[in-house]
Formats: C-alpha cells, structure tokens, sequence
C-alpha cells in the first residue's frame, strides 16, 4: 500500500514539474521583445535579434553580412562569389532558392526565415515552421522598396543608425550618377543573354534601376514589363541602336560559363552607337542576376555605371 501512495506522488510530482516548466517556457517566450514587420504578404511579429536566422534572399543576405548579422542557414547552391563564405561548413545549406529543405528548416527550427520573390508560393508552408518575413524587392519602386526592406532589417536587428548611414551614402553616390547622366544625355539598352538568346529589359523592369534611379534615358520605352524579359533578336537591337547595351550574362550567374560576349559582340551589333563608341558593358551577374536589392549589391552596381561617363 505504501508503495502505491509512493508512485502516486512521484507521478503528481512530475506532472506538476512538466507543468511548471511548461509555464516557465511560456513566460520567457512573452518575456521576449517582438517587432510587427507588415510586408507583401502579410504581417509576421518577429523575435528582436532573433539568433537563428535562414535566408533565400542573397540581396537580404548581402545586407546582413554588410551590417555584421550573422545567420544560420542559407540556400548554398548558386550563392554570388562575393558572398562565398556562406557555403562554409559552418552554415547549414536548406536547399535551393526555388527548392527549400523542408526537413534541415525543421531541424534548425529557426526564430526567422526572410524570403522574396522565387519563394513567395511557399509562404504559408514556411510559416508553419517560423516567423516568416517577405522581403523582395518591388522593382516598380525599386529605392522605395530597397529602402523599406533595409530598415525592416535595422529595426529587427536594432542596427536602425548604421542602416541610415548606408542608404545615405547609397543615394549620395546616386544623385552623383543621375548628375552625369543627365548631362551625358544618352540612351541605354538592357539585354539580359542567355546561352543563344537575349531578352530586353526597360524602366520598371527587373533591371530598370538602371533607367528608373540612375536616369539613364530609355532607348525604347515600350518594352514589355516581365520577370524574364521581352525576347528580342539582334536585329532588333540593331535597329533600336542604343548609345549604352548593357549586358547581363545568366549563363556566367548559373555557373554554365560566360557566353555574352561571344554572341552579343555580331556584325549586327557592330552597327550600333554603343559598338562604334566601345559603350557595350557587361555587368556582374552576381549583383544584378542573382543578389540585387542588397546593401552592397546596389552599392556596386551604382559604380559599374559610373566609369560609362567618363
């Protein structure tokens, strides 16, 4: 009998433990200091410096690694050589930017997961396992949107000081460019190429930073607005007759080597301004292909269409 009312008290004993330390998990969770993040697809309360952040933005990632936040996961396939550390050991690899690692996302069991574009249809599915926050940039209002997502990061990190110190300096080397460009007068091309095959980019576009913020004029401003672009030929390029082509190489960004040359450079684009005048420029896919909207990104690419006006 005695045994009986032995076991009986061990065993309330232990639920009342499990129940304590239940409440006390509770509590610190209320205890921590969140931040309401409202963004495209809805609104996320986010943890304040959250320790265990996973990443599919390598624009956002570009960010954090500028303003010395550290992350715990990112997608290690196809990252931009200039962020290359990340594909270190000591970061856990969650699949691809379009093919996340359901599996290694619930092992880590982030406080954060910041997404954008190519991940916006698993939103739901991601938010069953964390805090997600949606930070692609809109390209329609790139600044804006580059702007707002930036100090989303400072406000969550609590890094809002050292945040406007760089966007200040951003748009500083900015309004330096749009001065040139206005007085160069001169209109600009974007192609992005693509083994055999090229597609044009104008203002609102995914590349239209390049007309929309920097003030390049637009050699035709009717081209049509899409994620992959409006295919052209190079006869069409020839009879555009740009002053600026500048050239973007996904085959270089998807690691298939560089081919852009080699095919832009034809007798039909040797009839153009931009040939005639050596005004063909090829950009780094690295930060306009594969990480754009990022503090050093943007930053890079202002001075990659500096040197076109000297």
């Amino acid at each position: 009998m005695k045994k009986i009312i032995l076991s009986s008290l061990i065993l309330i004993l232990s639920v009342v433990l499990v129940a304590c330390g239940n409440n006390d998990n509770s509590n610190n969770n209320e205890d921590k200091e969140m931040v309401t993040v409202t963004h495209e697809l809805g609104e996320t309360d986010v943890p304040v410096n959250p320790e265990k952040v996973i990443v599919f933005d390598f624009g956002i990632l570009d960010t954090l690694d500028k303003l010395d936040i550290d992350v715990a996961a990112v997608p290690q396939v196809n990252i931009p050589s200039y962020l290359e550390k990340y594909e270190g050991d000591e970061y856990e690899n969650v699949g691809s930017l379009k093919e996340p690692d359901f599996e290694k996302i619930a092992e880590i069991d982030p406080d954060l997961i910041i997404i954008s574009g190519r991940q916006s249809d698993l939103y739901d599915q991601l938010s069953e396992l964390s805090p997600v926050t949606y930070l692609g940039v809109d390209t329609s209002r790139y600044m804006d949107s580059f702007e707002e997502n930036t100090r989303i990061v400072g406000d969550i990190f609590e890094k809002e000081d050292e945040v406007e110190e760089e966007l200040e300096a951003i748009q500083s080397s900015i309004d330096g460019l749009k001065e040139k460009a206005a007085e160069a007068d001169k209109n600009g091309l974007i192609v992005l190429a693509n083994n055999d095959k090229i597609s044009a980019y104008g203002p609102s576009s995914r590349f239209g930073i390049i007309h929309d913020v920097f003030g390049i004029n637009p050699a035709d401003d009717k081209i049509e607005v899409s994620t992959h672009g409006q295919n052209v030929t190079f006869e069409y390029v020839a009879e555009t007759n740009p002053d600026m082509l500048f050239v973007i190489d996904r085959s270089a960004a998807i690691g298939e080597g560089e081919v852009a040359k080699q095919i832009v450079e034809n007798k039909l684009t040797e009839r153009t301004n931009a040939y005639k005048d050596d005004k063909i420029i090829y950009l780094d896919p690295d930060f306009w292909y594969l990480s754009g909207g990022g503090l050093i990104s943007v930053s890079e690419m202002v001075k990659e269409i500096e040197p076109v006006f000297e």
